[in-house]
């Protein structure tokens, strides 16, 4: 049996799954502070007598194995869970193989392998909700890189009739985590995303910064899916919003079939629904006991 954490800045999603992917068990828990949530999740795994673990965790998170501090969280706006050694809390309980990687790019790769983008080559995860992540996936393998991808903090150009166009990102003005997270949302209309009616502007202007994500992934990446989870994009009206916008910025430059058909199979929801993650994390620990 495989153990998968989806380590979230709100909840934990914590599993068991066996060889095939099937999810035996699955419990929620809040994200509080270390102390208050590592010694559950700890004794969730150890009671369930896992084989290895796979982490899928928010981030930002060091990821270079000759770091001192590989498997840290580090400057997340969490302040308790800052320069976190979250991979070695759990090595030094659990004692069996573990893999972290973040937790868009474990569903990215789950996408990749067994959802919308199975049989391609590469794909964009982006989730849209708390927070704003993406994870990108080229040649089947998570992209690192110099650290990893911070796609949710990527500067946009701000729509001239926003009435906050810096945003509400604690770092930079203007980024798309900032303009365009649930909180954001929330921020500059004082209701939450689920409570707005479908036709107000709110959802025009988050389509147009959702666009400008697109456009500067499909000129940076080229990508050969956009995968738009988390809770924003379970308004599913926001989809064909996304796509005409990104055909409109693309301007024509690109030229592909799938630009030219109006990105109805290139922009879409999890092929996984709401298990993305979860899976990513299992295949992450089936890797982990391949690797040891």
């Amino acid at each position: 049996m495989f153990g998968a954490l989806e380590a979230g800045g709100t909840k934990m999603v914590l599993g068991c799954l066996d060889d095939s992917g099937t999810i035996l068990d699955r419990v929620s828990i809040p994200t509080r502070t270390p102390e208050e949530t590592m010694p559950a999740m700890i004794q969730y795994f150890q009671s369930h007598k896992i084989c290895s673990l796979g982490i899928g965790c928010f981030g930002p998170l060091d990821l270079t194995p000759s770091s001192p501090t590989f498997g840290y969280i580090t400057m997340t706006p969490k302040l308790p869970w800052r320069m976190y050694p979250i991979l070695t809390a759990f090595q030094d309980a659990l004692q069996i193989p573990i893999l972290i990687d973040t937790d868009v790019n474990a569903a990215a790769l789950a996408e990749s392998q067994i959802g919308a983008a199975k049989g391609l080559d590469s794909c964009l995860y982006v989730t849209i909700g708390t927070g704003v992540g993406g994870g990108l996936v080229i040649h089947n393998q998570p992209v690192h890189g110099l650290v990893h991808p911070e796609l949710g903090h990527q500067l946009l150009c701000p729509v001239p009739d926003d009435p906050a166009p810096d945003g509400f990102c604690p770092y930079h003005k203007h980024c798309l985590e900032g303009l365009a997270s649930g909180p954001a949302i929330q921020k500059r209309w004082g209701i939450s995303a689920r409570e707005l009616p479908q036709d107000h502007y709110a959802w025009t202007l988050e389509a147009e910064y959702l666009a400008q994500m697109c456009h500067n992934a499909i000129m940076s990446f080229s990508p050969e899916k956009i995968i738009l989870g988390g809770g924003v994009m379970q308004q599913d009206f926001l989809f064909p919003l996304v796509r005409t916008k990104t055909v409109s910025l693309l301007g024509g430059y690109i030229n592909h079939t799938q630009i030219s058909e109006g990105l109805q199979n290139y922009i879409v929801k999890p092929g996984l629904g709401i298990h993305s993650g979860l899976l990513g994390a299992w295949l992450l620990a089936k890797k982990a006991l391949e690797s040891n």
